[in-house]
């Protein structure tokens, strides 16, 4: 079986997209010795420059800056190709080739122009103005991007849901990604996560510590964990929080925790690289999650599951599928309902265990990359055999 994966974001650049494709990739490569009567052949398309990262080291065929020739040989020679996101250009080539296409959604791109289902005026969820027919909606959403950014990015949602409409099959990680979408054909496999599993019983500092881990963006919602830490502070709870990660929000959210009078209690680490933050979140009471919009799984969720973390989350639909009955929850920018789940963990935190044990064994069973890679075997196999 030939696969051949097309992603816009690809190593060396850093993010859930690319470490899915590498994990999904370099799985199915894996399993060629297992499953030596099921050899799978692995070509990654990407127009993602190389810089200093090698790809000799990697178990399969890496592409990078593949022209239009390039993409139209690789597609008409693959079994199957499946596309991370539905990327117009790849798109039309698999439909004009009449190939065996899959789109794997990672974002809200077939149903919203800015592809995160946020509507920007009203810093909220959107309730879907695209595939209601409220377009004026969109392009008033997109205006602070310029009218030409705003125009042009609706009018390349028509061809792009269009094109989906043909594809074999669209895989979401979540039940509520796939109804919003509202694409026939859709199959739900949760992404998987790679990483050290908890062992033994954690060990909590004396102060308590909380743990933020993403993109520093303002659909992360990082400003609402600022205001709960401002409540919880003026309730005269004693207490750490480590903001993890890099964005162009960070500068600004550093002047605000330090105009809350945050000094000494909120840190901000940067990036960190996947060993430092597995040292960074050990003994966080919990790891929040306060996204405000954009989430369609919410790979920190489960990567901090799968530490052992109790996650607080905000109520979310993908966040809330993925965490089960295994974290809390509050309204997405409600500082006050995050500041009191927060000040409960700090006075109980048996709570807090129990919860991130609970949390480990949900992403165990649920979130592993073996599981990922089998259940997309499964699909592959499925989709090769209705193509006949």
């Amino acid at each position: 079986m030939r696969v051949v994966f097309y992603t816009h974001v690809f190593a060396p650049s850093v993010g859930g997209v690319e470490t899915l494709v590498m994990s999904l990739a370099a799985g199915l490569s894996g399993r060629n010795r297992e499953h030596p009567e099921k050899h799978v052949e692995v070509t990654v398309l990407t127009p993602q420059p190389a810089g200093n990262f090698d790809d000799r080291g990697l178990p399969f065929e890496v592409v990078r800056l593949p022209g239009l020739g390039q993409i139209v040989g690789c597609f008409r020679r693959a079994d199957i190709v499946h596309l991370a996101g539905p990327s117009l250009v790849p798109l039309l080539v698999g439909w004009v080739l009449r190939r065996p296409v899959i789109v794997s959604h990672h974002g809200f791109q077939a149903a919203c122009p800015n592809g995160q289902f946020f509507y920007r005026p009203e810093a909220t969820l959107c309730p879907g103005h695209f595939l209601a027919g409220r377009h004026g909606q969109c392009l008033n959403c997109n205006a602070a991007n310029g009218r030409w950014h705003a125009l042009k990015s609706w009018l390349a949602t028509f061809p792009r849901r269009w094109l989906c409409q043909g594809a074999s099959l669209h895989v979401t990680p979540t039940a509520w990604l796939s109804n919003v979408l509202g694409l026939p054909r859709t199959a739900v496999v949760p992404h998987g996560v790679s990483g050290k599993d908890a062992t033994g019983a954690t060990v909590f500092p004396a102060r308590p510590k909380f743990s933020f881990l993403g993109r520093l963006v303002s659909t992360k919602g990082v400003h609402v964990l600022l205001a709960a830490a401002q409540r919880l502070k003026a309730n005269g709870c004693s207490f750490q929080l480590q903001v993890i990660g890099e964005g162009p929000e960070r500068e600004a959210l550093e002047a605000s925790a330090k105009q809350a009078g945050l000094n000494g209690t909120v840190g901000f680490r940067g990036y960190l690289t996947p060993a430092a933050v597995e040292q960074a979140l050990a003994g966080s009471l919990a790891v929040v999650v306060p996204s405000l919009a954009g989430e369609v799984f919410g790979l920190v969720t489960a990567q901090s599951m799968r530490a052992g973390c109790a996650v607080v989350t905000s109520d979310l639909a993908a966040l809330r599928e993925v965490s089960g009955d295994a974290g809390l929850s509050f309204p997405a920018g409600d500082a006050e309902a995050l500041a009191e789940r927060l000040e409960m963990l700090t006075k109980t935190p048996g709570l807090a265990a129990r919860l991130g044990e609970k949390a480990r064994l949900r992403a165990q069973e649920l979130y592993s990359v073996e599981r990922m890679v089998s259940a997309h075997m499964r699909l592959y196999e499925e989709v090769m055999s209705r193509a006949g």
